[in-house]
C-alpha cells in the first residue's frame, strides 16, 4: 500500500500556458496559430442507469450509460486572420466537413515542455461571435468560437 511518503509531488499546471491547434481540412492544418487568450469547455460525462432488484429494497445497481462531451470556448484578440470565418462559411456548402483540435498544456514558462495533450475529434463550429463594437473604450477587440466535438481523449505530456 502506497504511503504519503512514497509519493512524488509534481507542480500542478498553470493554466496560462497553453496553446490551441485546430486543423481544418480544405481550410488550413493550423487555423490562428494557437492565438487564443482563452479555452474552456474540456469535459466529459457518463450517465449512471440505477436498477433495483425487484424484493431487494436495501441495494441498487449502478451501470455505465452514454458518454457526452462538452463545448469548447475559444477567444482571441481578432486579427486579419480569417481562417475561423472561412471554416463556418465552407459548412454551408460542405456540411459534413469536421476539424481536428487539440489543447495543449506546457509547464512554466523556462521550461515550456508539453505536460499534456487533449485530443478532440470530429470538431464542428457552433458559433462564432464577432467582438462588440464600441469606440469609446479603446479595448481589444476579441472574437469567440464554440465548438462541438464528438470525443475528447488525454493523452500525457511528450507522449
Amino acid at each position: 500500500m502506497a504511503t504519503t511518503e512514497d509519493e512524488t509531488v509534481i507542480d500542478p499546471f498553470i493554466a496560462f500556458a497553453f496553446a490551441v491547434e485546430i486543423s481544418i481540412p480544405d481550410v488550413t492544418p493550423k487555423a490562428c496559430f494557437a492565438a487564443f487568450s482563452e479555452c474552456d469547455g474540456l469535459e466529459m460525462t457518463m450517465d449512471v442507469k440505477t436498477i433495483r432488484e425487484g424484493g431487494n429494497n436495501g441495494r441498487q445497481i449502478r451501470l455505465t450509460g452514454a458518454h457526452s462531451f462538452g463545448q469548447l470556448t475559444l477567444k482571441r484578440g481578432m486579427t486579419a486572420n480569417d481562417d475561423l470565418w472561412r471554416w463556418f462559411e465552407i459548412l454551408r456548402t460542405r456540411p459534413r466537413l469536421r476539424a481536428s483540435a487539440e489543447v495543449v498544456m506546457f509547464g512554466p514558462a523556462l521550461e515550456r515542455q508539453e505536460r499534456a495533450r487533449f485530443i478532440l475529434s470530429r470538431c464542428l463550429p457552433v458559433k462564432l461571435k464577432a467582438p462588440p463594437l464600441n469606440a469609446k473604450d479603446g479595448m481589444v477587440a476579441i472574437e469567440e468560437l464554440q465548438i462541438a466535438y464528438e470525443s475528447l481523449t488525454r493523452k500525457a505530456g511528450g507522449a
